[in-house]
């Protein structure tokens, strides 16, 4: 399950992508209904993770750092919520076996989380935030 924090995320970030000057986070925050302290904090994480820039002063704000069609769903979610997968064992970026595991190659779960991965990841790889319309908005 992705985390408000996430969802949050991926609004603010269609919010910006929306836009072609920047936007500040007390206009996103009003506009996406996020609390704005709450959002600052996101903001900083996808600037940190270079997917967001910012400029200060009175027209500064919040601008993409990459185009729209280079960041995937799935590129925010692992900034905020961490891997895509539902158990360390089945994780790409974050691997790790599990404690109890008498065998990895042989693990149903595993390979039954894999599939989840894979299929999950597949999805969130494909859906870009230059697709216009949001229907699909969190």
């Amino acid at each position: 399950m992705i985390s408000q924090r996430a969802r949050y995320a991926i609004r603010a970030v269609f919010n910006v992508a929306d836009r072609s000057t920047p936007v500040s986070a007390a206009v996103i925050a009003e506009e996406e209904a996020i609390p704005k302290k709450f959002l600052e904090a996101i903001l900083a994480d996808l600037k940190q993770a270079g997917f967001l820039a910012s400029s200060r002063g009175k027209n500064g704000g919040y601008l993409l750092a990459l185009p729209p069609a280079e960041i995937s769903f799935a590129d925010i979610l692992r900034v905020i919520d961490g891997p895509l997968a539902l158990a360390p064992c089945a994780s790409r970026t974050a691997y790790r076996r599990c404690a109890d595991c008498k065998d990895v190659e042989t693990c149903e779960t595993r390979k039954a989380l894999l599939r989840v991965r894979d299929a999950t990841a597949e999805i969130l790889e494909n859906r870009r935030f230059d697709e216009t319309g949001r229907t699909e908005r969190p």
